[in-house]
């Protein structure tokens, strides 16, 4: 177990408590934190800073405001209902159409008025909110999935994480449904992760419960070398979130729509560890390059994203990486899937 942990130490993986104490604790000051807990908040933080996202169609707060949700619904054949502190995709509902006074989800599965306002009702209880508290729903208009993930997806729109670091990209993946997810962009609940080339936007190898994949379980379809378009104005996105919130070190979800391109989603003041085994490589050789740039003074957007792309970006195969005395550190599968004893509740 010692030689395990000093591999995984060498080849740079973050554990839980290093990310706690080391950067969530260090970098984000908890009054800040509603900024990114509630959905809202970061819509409107986004909008007010041109950073485009899925147009809002209306909340629902209360019991009584659910007894009038086929006025607010009655405009709109699709839409996506989701808790504002909702976390891991839970309490989401997407619905695809109308079929005979029915809400088509995108399982095809029919919901009645009742089935709606039953959802609405448990949601604004708190039963999908952080630590249970009560909530609101927001309504929102349904993403499309651009067509360069229509091979390598079941049912649900992937989104692309991207971690942040002192405004820094330092890591990204795409998170692809599955069938075992029931369509949903959630590592814990079954989609696959797919690290992201920072520098060229090419996807690489990918995990799958915890486990390295090069292909869509259900669709068989190879998940490497898909290029992911808008890279650019992806990572000026995530950069831009740094002051967008103030937040030092953050996870940034960002979809593709098949006709409004990249969308910010939603951000995470506490983002996942598997990003390191989806990108077959530890985050914290990553981070120290860049608090030590950081340290030098502030640059801008387009200057930090230039310095990820240069010192992280790789093509085919990983660059080596290198200590500070310039010893190469090796990755091999064969240690970075054991993080996978990394606490399960570090997956997001």
């Amino acid at each position: 177990m010692l030689g395990i942990y000093r591999q995984l130490r060498k080849a740079g993986v973050m554990s839980i408590n290093q990310r706690n104490g080391d950067y969530v604790l260090k970098y984000n000051r908890r009054k800040l934190y509603p900024l990114v807990d509630d959905k809202l908040k970061t819509k409107r933080l986004a909008i007010n800073s041109n950073i485009a996202v899925p147009t809002l169609y209306g909340t629902v707060e209360t019991e009584h405001e659910i007894k009038k949700i086929d006025l607010l619904l009655e405009p709109y054949t699709d839409f996506v209902i989701k808790p504002a502190h909702g976390a891991g995709g839970d309490g989401i509902l997407v619905i695809t159409s109308r079929v005979l006074g029915r809400y088509r989800q995108i399982n095809g599965k029919l919901l009645t008025n009742q089935d709606i306002s039953y959802h609405l009702s448990s949601l604004i209880s708190g039963a999908y909110s952080l630590g249970g508290n009560a909530d609101y729903a927001i309504i929102e208009r349904r993403v499309i999935v651009d067509p360069v993930f229509a091979q390598v997806s079941h049912e649900g729109v992937p989104d692309i994480r991207i971690i942040v670091l002192l405004g820094y990209p330092a890591m990204a993946m795409v998170r692809l449904p599955t069938q075992g997810s029931g369509g949903k962009a959630n590592l814990h609940q079954g989609a696959i992760g797919a690290g992201v080339d920072l520098a060229t936007g090419l996807t690489l190898g990918g995990v799958f419960h915890n486990d390295t994949i090069d292909y869509h379980p259900d669709t068989l379809n190879p998940i490497k070398d898909i290029a992911i378009p808008y890279w650019d104005k992806i990572l000026e996105i995530a950069a831009s979130c740094y002051e967008l919130t103030g937040l030092g070190y953050i996870g940034v979800d960002i979809v593709l729509d098949k006709d409004q391109g990249p969308m910010m989603l939603e951000l995470n003041a506490r983002p996942g560890l598997n990003i390191q085994i989806a990108n077959r490589e530890g985050a914290l050789h990553r981070y120290r390059a860049i608090e030590d740039r950081a340290a030098q003074g502030r640059e801008s957007v387009a200057a930090r994203i230039a310095f990820s792309q240069e010192q992280f970006g790789r093509t085919v195969k990983p660059s080596p990486s290198y200590d500070h005395q310039g010893a190469e550190l090796v990755l091999s599968e064969n240690i970075i899937p054991v993080s996978s004893t990394l606490n399960s509740e570090s997956l997001a």
